[in-house]
Order: C-alpha cells, then structure tokens, then sequence
C-alpha cells in the first residue's frame, strides 16, 4: 500500500480506543506508515503493553490512559502538544440488543458518552493543535449502523447516526482551514471483544452474530482503510468510506453459509 510520509509538523497521530480491535490495529498500521503513535484507552496495561510491541518493531509509541468521556482529563491530555497531525477517534462500543420499548436507558447513555461525547470532547480539545500542524486529519471511526438502522440496535443506531453527524457537521464548519474531517464506517467486524462486550460476556451469543459468516471484515481491514484513507495527498479528503465484508449487502441481509 503506497502511502504518503507524514511531514515533521504533524507526524503524532493519537488513536482513541487503543487497547484492543481496531482501535489497537490501527496504531500499529500508523506506525509502521511512520507516525509517532500516542496510544490512549482506559486499560493502562493493555496500551502499554502495545506501545512496548510498537517500540521493539522499530517504530515509535506512547502510551496515556484516558476516559474520553471524562473532560477534564482529557483536557489535561491535550494540554501536553503543541501539534498533533492525526486523530483517530475509536473509541465506543455497543451494549445489549434489545427493542426500544425495553432497552436500558443507562445502556443508552454509555453508548451515547463514548460514541458522541468522547468523539466531541477529543476532537475540540485537539483541534488547535490539529490547525496548528499546518496539516491535520481527524478521522471518526463510526458504523455502518450511523447510516441505516435495524431491530434490537437502536441506543447503538443512535450513538453512530450522533458520531456520523458529528463528522458531517464538522467538515461544514472548518472547511477553508488545514484539517481534513473523514468517516470510516465499518460493518460486520469480527474483533475479540466487540460482540461480547455487546452482549455482556456471552460468549454463545457473541458468537452467533458471525455464525456461518465465511470471512466477516477484521481490525486490520478497518484499520488499512483508515491508514489509507489518513495518508492520501493532504488535498484529498475522503469524506466517507463503508467498509462491509462481501457476505454483507447491509445492516439486515448478510449472507450465511449452511452446516
């Protein structure tokens, strides 16, 4: 994959979400295309742990625990540069999968806080430094479920249509300034963590969810599209790119093999 060398100015690129699945793929991606990786998640051991692998292959990270959903930490965070050329906004996840007339409001909330909140809190908090790299790139990891919706998704269809505006909003609003803003919506994913999260550790549930899926999409697929997409010409934003596997044709017809 050919890609573009970062330039001095705006050669940091923080990735949101980076202790596991995409979010962890892509810091290893960026990397290797010559980015200083800033590493944040919640789980310190998990981003340290990574940052160490990432170091040892000869390239360069760092890692900072951080709650996205938590301002003033994040704030704190963003204090620490003065340019940042990349942000890649991961960070989020599903929980449950119930009908709307039943579905947890706290489940709701979380989805909303991580997905949306988180998305905002990281982008205004790195968007000066963004500008001032001369040449900034923020991406929003969102979902193929932020452009269509389906039974028993929707607190999730919900937070991903809020970060899929979010993006849309944002490309409107800064256009004319040296930040580029692009969606990478991923669908069918089969990640560790992803689904059984989702569904509270059942690991039977979880699993259900690629049954009979030859080849559903992977971190590393999701995570040389947004590599690819960050390391276009800096005149070349790709404003949306759906990456679904072949199997599935959208959120509600995927095609399964029979035992």
């Amino acid at each position: 994959m050919a890609t573009a060398a970062p330039s001095a100015a705006s050669r940091i690129a923080v990735v949101t979400g980076a202790s596991s699945g995409i979010g962890a793929a892509t810091a290893r991606q960026l990397a290797a295309a010559g980015y200083r990786v800033v590493l944040t998640a919640r789980r310190k051991d998990r981003i340290e742990a990574l940052a160490e692998e990432i170091d040892a292959a000869g390239h360069a990270a760092t890692a900072y625990p951080l709650d996205v959903t938590d301002r003033a930490a994040v704030d704190e965070f963003a204090s620490a540069f003065t340019t940042v050329g990349v942000l890649v906004n991961n960070a989020g996840g599903a929980l449950g999968a119930d009908p709307v007339a039943t579905g947890d409001p706290a489940d709701w909330r979380t989805m909303y806080e991580t997905n949306v909140i988180g998305t905002l809190n990281l982008t205004q908090a790195l968007l000066p430094k963004l500008d001032a790299s001369g040449d900034g790139t923020v991406v929003v990891v969102s979902s193929t479920a932020g452009h269509g919706t389906y039974e028993g998704g929707a607190g999730y269809v919900a937070a991903k249509h809020g970060s899929h505006v979010l993006a849309e909003t944002l490309r409107l609003e800064i256009v004319g300034r040296p930040v580029r803003v692009i969606e990478v919506a991923p669908g069918m994913v089969r990640t560790d963590e992803f689904a059984l999260t989702r569904f509270g550790g059942d690991r039977d549930r979880a699993a259900k969810v690629y049954e009979g899926v030859a080849e559903p999409l992977t971190a590393d697929d999701v995570a040389e599209t947004i590599t690819w997409a960050v390391t276009r010409p800096s005149h070349v934003n790709i404003d949306l790119l759906v990456v679904r596997p072949r199997a599935q044709a959208s959120n509600t017809k995927v095609h399964r093999e029979t035992q």
